[in-house]
């Protein structure tokens, strides 16, 4: 198990179509599998006391929607960067928000919501097995 990079963020929330799509490891064959692999290496890990992980599309059919430990997952009824900004709103107002994403639109929109960003790579190191 990774240490927690940074003790202050209250909640982490994951753009799990961008994490995914990340790496060429051949996601776009499985999108529910590769959905399955990035919820089971949250919920091996301790970056938050909260990690949301979003998901999208054909992915939400990999990882039932609800509560796993630290992890809670959401399925997307529609756009996964509008889930993610809501999520982030939402937690934004209780604590610090890290979300993890490359989108740069959803970039600005997530800084708007009052939370910080940081890239899928960042989240892959730390939750390498």
């Amino acid at each position: 198990m990774q240490e927690r990079p940074d003790p202050d963020v209250d909640v982490l929330v994951v753009d799990g179509a961008n994490v995914v799509g990340a790496r060429p490891d051949g996601w776009w064959r499985d999108r529910a599998g590769a959905a399955a692999r990035l919820h089971d290496r949250l919920v091996g890990s301790d970056l938050a006391p909260t990690v949301v992980l979003v998901l999208e599309g054909a992915a939400r059919s990999g990882v039932v929607a609800g509560r796993s430990g630290s992890v809670v997952v959401v399925h997307a009824p529609g756009s996964g960067d509008d889930t993610v900004v809501d999520e982030a709103s939402a937690a934004a107002e209780g604590g610090t928000v890290l979300v993890v994403t490359a989108d740069r639109g959803l970039t600005a929109r997530v800084h708007e919501a009052g939370a910080e960003v940081v890239g899928p790579g960042w989240l892959l190191d730390r939750t390498s097995r």
